[in-house]
């Protein structure tokens, strides 16, 4: 795979030269990349995609019990207030979490009882009807087209890469496999806690009303380690939140590419710094790679048929 959607910048020369090197003098049990979801893969405005998600999901529970809908977050899900919900991240990446534990105590409540095998279904049936709303195409079609390049292109270099979010595991399992190519084993991500009840059918895996993990900040590279068991030596993200995860890249003794995703289109995408402000200092700092949209990438979107927006 070519990098065919990254126009002929220095961004683009790092990437290959770093990845021609790497081919050459790092072992091929080392050339691990991680990638961030939101932002980073995918577009994630105006909200992150889980959020429309599970905007569904408590807006069907406050239309059934009225009580809910004087409460957060089933209030701003009732009244589709987009706003509050996109707050609640750009909240959490300046520091404040008092929005973030009010949405995580609500999504405990949405899916608790729900089968892994139903919410996996949910998600993907969302992922392939649900119209982005001011793109014009389906949310599964608002992958960045260079960075699935950037995902082949280092896998023809001997590089094995992962997903390492804040997201939802299970959310992002229903389709990374077939947007991405990275299959459900090599997601890290968010999770609730889960309990096994056997049956006659080999038994099932339920959500609990318990929160398992949040898979931010510092959080990222404890979860890589755990789930990985080794450094990786190429990281991408685009905020405040995967400023550890990029800082662990590489370490003392081992190469490292560290690639932040600057959002800077309004034409083609979207043009924001809030949430990156803290990462973007650090990348001038350390000298890490930044990625214009603008500048960089010659296309952001592939050209699937455009959503039904009726």
């Amino acid at each position: 795979m070519t990098l065919a959607s990254w126009k002929d910048t220095s961004t683009r020369e790092a990437l290959v030269a770093f990845a021609e090197s790497a081919a050459q003098t790092v072992p091929p049990e080392e050339r691990i990349a991680v990638f961030d979801n939101d932002g980073t893969l995918w577009c994630e405005k105006p909200m992150p995609v889980e959020l429309g998600f599970i905007l569904q999901r408590l807006a069907a529970m406050a239309e059934a019990d009225a009580a809910l809908r004087e409460k957060q977050p089933w209030k701003a899900a009732h009244e589709r207030d987009h706003a509050w919900l996109g707050g609640v991240i750009e909240k959490h990446y300046a520091g404040d979490d008092s929005d973030v534990r009010v949405l995580m105590g609500g999504l405990l409540q949405a899916f608790a009882g729900q089968t892994v095998d139903e919410y996996l279904a949910a998600a993907s049936s969302f992922l392939d009807d649900e119209p982005h709303p001011t793109l014009g195409r389906r949310l599964r079609d608002c992958t960045y087209v260079p960075m699935v390049e950037l995902l082949r292109f280092l896998e023809g270099h001997g590089f094995t890469c992962f997903i390492a979010s804040g997201g939802s595991r299970d959310f992002m399992r229903a389709i990374t496999h077939e947007v991405y190519g990275i299959p459900p084993e090599r997601v890290v991500g968010s999770s609730n806690g889960l309990q096994y009840t056997d049956d006659e059918h080999g038994g099932a895996l339920a959500y609990l009303a318990q929160p398992d993990v949040f898979d931010d900040g510092p959080v990222k590279p404890v979860r890589i380690w755990s789930r990985i068991g080794r450094r990786p030596i190429v990281s991408a993200g685009n905020s405040n939140g995967d400023i550890p995860m990029l800082r662990f890249t590489g370490g003392k003794e081992r190469p490292a590419l560290r690639l932040l995703v600057l959002h800077d289109d309004p034409v083609r995408e979207f043009d924001y710094v809030k949430g990156a402000e803290r990462a973007l200092e650090q990348a001038e700092a350390d000298g890490w790679t930044v990625v214009s949209v603008k500048r960089d990438w010659s296309t952001v979107f592939g050209d699937p048929p455009p959503a039904d927006a009726g």
